[in-house]
């Protein structure tokens, strides 16, 4: 047994897999023959690697060329990264309501869509709600907006009272199918919950703002700031007041066309998008029908009124010519997903991914894209609410009301006494009374290392970023005197 097991230590070194005891440093082999070694003496660049293509490649700052994990990696200063966050007009474990996520390497994000549960995947992908300041909203159906009011709710709750949340969207052809409406009918549904949730600090979180565009002036610019610039074109979608949205920023774009007939506007404005998203309806409705449910004739009036069939959306892609094509708002399942390639393909011949399921993220810079499948935990936590720590100071809010105006004494006196369900020694000091009567300013200094540490990892990573890109601003107006 002795000798076996030499043996077969032996035969481990040999392999390379773990060092001998004692070896010496050798001459290094020629860079001719490293070179040879690495690339089976083939130059590299020779040949063309499956169904990659020029650009289609991992960045080196990638913590994992397969997976992306939460919190792990750092948006760099001259890249985009796109995460979707729901990928389905249907919900279901693993595919939220349709939303897709932009982090630009200015600190800057915004939020395409915010369908029913997709709210989930933020919190499992590391996104503090009160981060979230804009959402561009492509229509008023609710696999749409449907997780708006969560977000506004307990974005404000959880650290966004000092600037509120701005919704883009279009009108309608009448004042009350607009985004506005749409908006003032929200906060008379979240009526109750709005005044109980003022005992919390609430400050400019509940003034949410509207940005209502005319739907019908395409190409118009919805959003122009700090280098960002986000135009907007009409879709076909069966009722007036549907658009889609493409996003530019430091010489790339990002499009997300929303649901919609294929359409010859979407040519315009889209052509030669670095990055271009569009739903897609697979061509097999009665089988689908016997999977799904949905009656044969329902899916067929569906799709043909309203949404972009397989076929079309390669050939959109193949008249815009992005450097990635990818598709979303569309089932994910063993018995679709060739049939979708294989219809995608008919015309489409370029670089090709699903935004499907949920968790999908690309990275992009101008010369490199890469997606790789995103590992959301089941069961996450909340991140701290990220501050910005420019004044140096910590600002929370006094609360607009408390319990004693919103509550009937009656209901509070029936409240079974603490003492009797806390075990001796385990009572702890309890606070049901607001411990401050003003605003409570805190300097930076006095915040705790964990608080500072948390809370300000965003605001850190703008402020790196954006000096970064001023220096780079700098240096390439050098060159140009």
């Amino acid at each position: 047994m002795k000798d076996l097991r030499t043996t077969v230590l032996i035969g481990i070194f040999l392999l390379g897999l773990i060092p001998l005891q004692g070896q010496e440093k050798q001459t290094p082999s020629s860079k001719e023959d490293i070179q040879n070694g690495f690339s089976g003496g083939v130059p590299m660049g020779r040949w063309k690697e499956g169904l990659l293509f020029e650009g289609i490649r991992p960045m080196p700052w990638l913590k994992s060329s397969a997976n992306w994990y939460p919190g792990t990696e750092e948006v760099q200063p001259n890249e985009i990264r796109v995460t979707f966050m729901g990928t389905s007009p249907s919900i279901r474990p693993g595919q939220m309501n349709t939303s897709i996520y932009v982090e630009l390497g200015n600190g800057d994000n915004f939020v395409f869509d915010i369908g029913e549960g997709s709210v989930a995947n933020y919190v499992a992908a590391n996104v503090a709600l009160n981060q979230i300041k804009h959402v561009f909203i492509t229509h008023l159906h609710v696999d749409h907006f449907g997780a708006l009011p969560y977000l506004w709710m307990f974005g404000t709750w959880a650290g966004g009272w000092h600037e509120p949340l701005t919704v883009h969207g279009p009108s309608g052809r009448t004042p009350e199918y607009g985004t506005k409406t749409m908006v003032e009918g929200m906060k008379m549904m979240l009526g109750w919950h709005r005044d109980a949730f003022s005992v919390f600090p609430v400050g400019k979180g509940h003034d949410i703002k509207v940005n209502e565009f005319d739907f019908r002036d395409n190409g118009g610019v919805v959003y122009e700031e700090n280098g960002v610039k986000v135009i907007h074109w009409q879709r076909s979608h069966a009722k007036d007041g549907a658009s889609g949205y493409k996003l530019t920023w430091n010489g790339m774009s990002v499009v997300w066309t929303g649901d919609g007939r294929p359409s010859e506007l979407d040519l315009i404005y889209a052509k030669g998008a670095d990055l271009y998203i569009t739903e897609l309806q697979q061509e097999v409705i009665e089988i689908s029908s016997g999977v799904q449910g949905v009656p044969p004739f329902l899916g067929r009036y569906t799709t043909d009124t309203h949404h972009t069939p397989g076929y079309a959306s390669g050939y959109l892609a193949n008249q815009i010519q992005p450097r990635l094509f990818m598709t979303t708002h569309m089932s994910f399942d063993p018995y679709l997903n060739e049939e979708t390639v294989a219809e995608v393909r008919y015309h489409w011949k370029g670089p090709y991914h699903f935004g499907a399921p949920d968790g999908i993220v690309v990275n992009m810079t101008k010369d490199a894209i890469w997606v790789r499948e995103g590992i959301l935990p089941d069961f996450p936590n909340n991140r701290s609410p990220q501050f910005n720590f420019d004044c140096g100071q910590l600002h929370v809010p006094l609360p607009t009301t408390s319990r004693e105006e919103i509550q009937e004494p009656f209901v509070r006196e029936q409240e079974i006494d603490p003492d009797l369900y806390y075990p001796e020694g385990y009572k702890p000091e309890l606070l049901q009374e607001w411990p401050v009567e003003s605003d409570l300013i805190v300097p930076l200094e006095d915040l705790p290392e964990t608080m500072k540490k948390n809370m300000g990892a965003a605001w850190r990573l703008k402020n790196k970023n954006q000096k970064i890109l001023e220096e780079q601003k700098k240096e390439e107006e050098e060159k140009e005197k």
